[in-house]
């Protein structure tokens, strides 16, 4: 079948079997992946977007795939269902280096452990895990206070590096490495403020649209999840799974990517061959009845898949 001449319907199929790897959710039929101004588009552009629909994508995301896919065609003059796009040009993300980056941390975070207060801090940064983030829920300003300066403390002399989840502002006045936000409190935080105030700054995504705008403020490391299903919060979009992951961690190369969502130590070498320097666990650690253990042989498995 030639592409060149196919429908949106042919060209939307093939993608959808082409790619299944890239499916996260239930698939959806064809006759529930068309749109109404589908009708004023190009046929390859409007068999991309029914294509992607059909694997899952949210609309926003799968807009983004297709005017990847449309500059990618226009460049190489010639569309091919089979070469998904992952240049970064392609999808209008500017070169690095940057003049307005945040401050860079290490492209291979390696273990990242999310931790709910500062004595889970100290414990995992003395068994060596290389990356925590202290993600500490209260109303008292004071009480997180306390809990930042305690993890300050507590990672100081053990070469542990320290993201703060939410609280932006303190964590800049008791001096933590870095400050981790969901996508949504983009709005909210003064990045610039945080920018210059020279600590890292990790983002949170969900997709490519979230991942193209967290890239577009340059920060230390993007997140990416969730990989896998999770209880731990109430997710709005499915599970990305691998397939995706590998697309996404090809695109962004170019900076420091943390996996999170579902990963324990069965997934990690598979994780970790997508591409990702670093895979953030939650529960496979606090969940674990020995924890230092734990987090030691999360991080030699990291390690080892890393080097294999």
């Amino acid at each position: 079948m030639s592409l060149l001449l196919a429908t949106p319907q042919h060209i939307a199929h093939a993608l959808a079997l082409q790619h299944s790897a890239m499916l996260a959710g239930d698939a959806l039929p064809y006759a529930q992946a068309i749109h109404a101004n589908d009708a004023a588009l190009n046929a390859e552009t409007a068999g991309v977007l029914q294509g992607c629909r059909m694997l899952g994508f949210l609309e926003h995301d799968a807009q983004c795939v297709a005017q990847a896919w449309a500059t990618q065609t226009q460049k190489t003059g010639q569309f091919s269902v089979k070469d998904w796009p992952c240049n970064p040009q392609d999808f209008g993300i500017a070169p690095t280096p940057r003049a307005q980056a945040f401050p860079a941390c290490p492209h291979a975070l390696g273990l990242y452990a999310v931790l709910p207060d500062a004595q889970w801090v100290g414990r995992m940064a003395s068994a060596g895990v290389p990356t925590v983030q202290l993600r500490f829920k209260s109303d008292s300003t004071e009480a997180i206070r306390q809990e930042v300066r305690a993890a300050v403390q507590a990672v100081h002399g053990t070469g542990a590096l320290l993201f703060i989840n939410d609280h932006w502002q303190i964590a800049i006045e008791e001096g933590a490495y870095g400050v981790h936000l969901g996508h949504e409190d983009m709005d909210e935080a003064p990045l610039e403020k945080i920018r210059a105030a020279g600590v890292r700054l990790g983002l949170s995504t969900h997709g490519y649209a979230e991942m193209l705008r967290a890239d577009a403020v340059s920060p230390s490391y993007i997140a990416l999840g969730a990989v896998f299903p999770t209880t731990l919060k109430r997710m709005q979009t499915a599970p990305q799974g691998l397939g995706r992951l590998q697309a996404y961690a090809k695109l962004m190369q170019h900076t420091p990517l943390v996996a999170i969502g579902g990963i324990d130590e069965v997934r990690i070498p598979a994780v970790m061959q997508t591409g990702v320097g670093s895979i953030a666990v939650v529960r496979a650690i606090t969940g674990s009845s020995h924890p230092m253990d734990a987090a030691r042989h999360l991080s030699e498995l990291i390690s080892d898949s890393r080097q294999s």
